[in-house]
């Protein structure tokens, strides 16, 4: 209390000015028409502003809910137009011995769509994080792609969420190749800068240029064919060299991840068993 009183006293005066001050505003804004009307004018843009802000702070966490509510509906029109081209593959002419119209084995897949809970850029192996798990439907190895392009491959998946090995991650390669050519090589990451990858595999007999387009060979069982990987940003070759060396802009910002839909491969067990049998 002593201590109160004594910051009353030694600020006293300041106090007592601000007071006269708001009273003589108010009297001149009361009494003067011209004052009165710039004063309602400037409270008027006041209480604008900060139910500005109001807004703007109530729409951005609408905002979260709303991407979770059109990535879900993106995925499902993703996965009635997969059901379409199948159907309108049944069209075709081509007909199995037993007199049924075919649907290529590598075209039945569905997605799942997830949302990234946690990710890293900035290390040598970054990982993924994911709210969806086993109880959704994502086992181990099933792609991963965003709308912008191949996201990673599923490593570690529990009840409720699961661990995806992204292009940002040597420890996987993805398989891709020129839109315009069809020459495939493996794509890996140097784990330097998140924005960039690199093509390997390239002799020098290939005909390749600035821009050119890479998209998924559709040789895995991991991702079909044709989703965008990245562009060519650079490349280089000397004399001695047998194989390019290729600089790729990937086609995903991975700084700005946040909805990811995972490729549910109908046909994954099959191929995997018969190709397992070819091995042994």
């Amino acid at each position: 209390m002593k201590n109160l009183f004594s910051f009353l006293i030694q600020y006293g005066v300041v106090f007592l000015f601000l007071f006269l001050e708001i009273i003589s505003l108010a009297l001149i804004a009361k009494n003067q028409d011209y004052h009165k009307s710039a004063f309602l004018t400037s409270s008027n843009a006041v209480v604008s502003t900060l139910y500005g802000w109001n807004n703007s702070v109530i729409e951005f966490f609408k905002l979260s809910a709303a991407n979770d509510n059109l990535s879900e509906e993106n995925t499902v029109l993703k996965n009635q137009i997969i059901n379409l081209q199948n159907k309108l593959s049944t069209l075709q002419p081509q007909v199995s011995d037993s007199g049924l119209f075919l649907i290529p084995p590598e075209m039945e897949y569905q997605f799942i769509s997830a949302k990234v809970i946690n990710s890293s850029t900035n290390k040598i192996q970054n990982y993924i994080t994911l709210n969806k798990g086993e109880a959704d439907g994502i086992k181990v190895d099933m792609g991963v792609v965003s709308d912008e392009g191949v996201v990673g491959i599923v490593k570690t998946v529990s009840s409720k969420f699961s661990v995806v090995i992204p292009i940002l991650n040597p420890k996987i390669q993805i398989s891709c190749k020129f839109k315009r050519s069809n020459y495939t090589g493996p794509l890996v990451w140097s784990g330097e800068d998140y924005r960039y990858a690199n093509l390997t595999d390239i002799a020098r007999h290939v005909q390749l240029a600035m821009g050119d387009t890479l998209i998924s060979s559709g040789l895995t069982s991991t991702f079909p064919e044709g989703v965008p990987v990245g562009i060519i940003e650079d490349f280089k070759i000397r004399p001695s060299d047998a194989y390019f060396n290729i600089k790729v802009k990937l086609a995903v910002n991975f700084r700005t991840l946040s909805h990811v839909k995972v490729i549910n491969y109908l046909n994954y067990n099959e191929q995997k068993e018969i190709e397992k049998t070819t091995e042994e």
